[in-house]
């Protein structure tokens, strides 16, 4: 991704019908967008010629969640943040 162009290729991604939340990540990745499509063929065409084609989008790279497992994080109070 074009750093310059951060506010802009968000604001983009934000408007695909399916994007449901992106974060701003340190590693080899900028941002991870995690988005919803009904089949792959789907998530291919928003890839392909939606997330694509965003001015700044310099490559792209898709991981398909086969399975979830959360775990109950116990309350942490903000006083205890500091």
């Amino acid at each position: 991704m074009d750093s310059k162009k951060r506010d802009h290729i968000i604001e983009e991604l934000f408007k695909i019908d399916g994007v449901r939340e992106i974060a701003e990540v340190t590693g080899r990745f900028d941002i991870l967008v995690t988005m919803y499509s009904k089949s792959l063929e789907q998530m291919h065409k928003i890839v392909s010629e939606k997330i694509g084609r965003i001015d700044g989008v310099q490559s792209s790279e898709s991981f398909i969640e086969m399975k979830s497992r959360t775990k109950v994080m116990p309350y942490v109070s903000s006083k205890d943040s500091d």
